[in-house]
């Protein structure tokens, strides 16, 4: 299962039944779970954990240190879930000590070739970054959410639930849960409804959620108004809470 020409420090954990490719590197304070697979050319560096069943592919550089000039060389670490899968030329920094200390990356995404995921940023489940997608450090992306190609995201922003992102977007604010943008600086254009609809969301369900959107976008109402007039629908339509919250916990401004 592991090829003779990897490099595989003696104090890396590999379950017995990981397989690694030819000229893998693979440092020391790494942990690698069952039935994961890492290709040839891949060097993973510690301190990281990796779950089951993750596929990593070529080229990717998985838990390397960050560039940001704050960081000294602290043990920081990476911490990756399960059933993940990293394409071709992924690079993923371990996190700083001025934030959690730890990037996270949660279950069933897929992260696409030329991905970049900088220090401290968190993904979630059931994620898709598309080809060229780069989140700076401190980026938080919330489950189901889709970032499109070459989607740019400024540090500290919170990408929310089920959001999508056009081609080429470059976002500097918060997407509200649900919120499809486009642009470049990034506009809200409408609710995530194809994506909502693909999850089994309700017609019923999915107009409340137009009407929050407008609510928030086309009414003219200030945030602090369009939240009251959102907790009022929340008893009706309970799917709204994931929107009203990502509002409340924007600390950056919303992406208009």
């Amino acid at each position: 299962m592991i090829h003779p020409s990897a490099v595989i420090d003696p104090s890396a954990e590999l379950h017995p039944s990981v397989s690694v490719g030819p000229f893998t590197v693979i440092g020391p304070n790494v942990v690698i779970g069952e039935e994961t697979v890492v290709e040839s050319h891949v060097v993973i560096k510690g301190p990281t954990r990796i779950g089951m069943r993750n596929h990593i592919f070529q080229f990717s550089s998985i838990g390397e240190a960050t560039p940001d000039l704050k960081y000294k060389g602290e043990p920081t670490t990476l911490t990756i879930g399960d059933n993940n899968v990293i394409r071709e030329s992924v690079t993923i920094h371990r996190g700083t000590v001025q934030d959690r200390g730890d990037t996270c990356i949660g279950n069933h995404n897929l992260i696409m070739s030329y991905v970049h995921i900088g220090h401290d940023s968190w993904v979630k489940n059931h994620t898709v970054l598309v080809n060229n997608t780069a989140l700076a450090g401190h980026v938080i992306v919330d489950d189901w959410a889709i970032l499109s190609g070459y989607t740019l995201v400024h540090q500290f922003c919170k990408i929310g639930a089920h959001s999508f992102s056009g081609m080429g977007t470059a976002i500097g604010k918060d997407v509200p849960a649900y919120v499809t943008v486009a642009g470049s600086p990034a506009e809200a254009r409408t609710i995530n409804t194809e994506g909502l609809r693909r999850r089994g969301f309700s017609d019923a369900s999915l107009s409340d959620l137009r009407r929050a959107f407008k609510l928030i976008y086309r009414q003219g109402l200030t945030l602090d108004v369009a939240m009251e007039r959102l907790e009022e629908m929340t008893v009706a339509t309970p799917e709204i809470i994931p929107l009203l919250q990502s509002l409340k916990l924007s600390e950056r401004g919303i992406v208009r």
